[in-house]
């Protein structure tokens, strides 16, 4: 189902632990690593369509989680042709989306990667909030910048902390990547100047987590959880 410009409707899910770090899910049989997402079906509203992606993806219901928020607008992203079937050229440019933030108020025992017979990842891991902009795949960054910095005026205060917004700059270059330009406007991949993001706490080496039916866990390369936090690069 695609709109006269050539983008599906679909709905992203930010999901928070207690911690306000974010659910990172690796696709299965794939090096790729993104947040829960999945198209609208016909009939179906946004939050319907959310619902049903986040018992399908990472097997939670309705009573494991609090809604907190969700965009106002939709977000739209372009696929490279290289990702596009032959096909569907010309006709599917990408997707538009409604993203969701959660907060997640059951317990990480409840995460079920094969809640269903077509898993869509094969492992997971809590991240800093804002980790993902460092390694999701480059034609996806700019509309989760967006989301990420929407929707985190509505993130829970960790400790009653709030650390100050990150350098992107520095970031990207720690990461090995471009530094993108954030002087565009908003829906453009600009940044959002009157949004002041809310920088979760990374998580902290050693701490305890426990692990869903099915599930592995691979350390973070940016948090290195259960690392010697004097052995990480700058």
């Amino acid at each position: 189902m695609l709109d006269r410009d050539g983008f599906r409707p679909n709905v992203g899910i930010i999901l928070l632990n207690q911690r306000s770090q974010v659910f990172w899910g690796k696709r299965i049989r794939t090096h790729s690593w993104q947040f829960p997402q999945g198209g609208i079906d016909r009939g179906e509203n946004p939050e319907q369509a959310m619902y049903r992606e986040l018992h399908e993806e990472v097997g939670l219901l309705p009573q494991h989680v609090n809604v907190l928020a969700r965009t106002r607008d939709w977000l739209r992203y372009e696929v490279p042709d290289r990702f596009i079937r032959r096909d569907a050229r010309g006709h599917y440019k990408g997707q538009k989306q409604i993203w969701f933030l959660l907060q997640l108020v059951g317990h990480d025992w409840d995460l079920n990667l094969r809640a269903t017979d077509h898993p869509e990842f094969d492992a997971w891991r809590w991240n800093d909030y804002w980790v993902p902009l460092d390694v999701v795949v480059e034609f996806k960054r700019g509309v989760y910048e967006m989301a990420l910095t929407e929707l985190s005026r509505f993130v829970p205060r960790v400790d009653n902390r709030v650390e100050p917004r990150p350098d992107h700059r520095n970031r990207y270059l720690r990461g090995g990547l471009h530094q993108r330009d954030h002087s565009g406007p908003p829906g453009e991949g600009g940044f959002h100047p009157a949004v002041e993001p809310f920088h979760a706490q990374i998580t902290r080496p050693g701490a305890s987590f426990e692990l869903p039916p099915g599930a592995t866990f691979e350390p973070d390369p940016q948090t290195s959880l259960g690392a010697d936090p004097s052995t990480q690069k700058p």
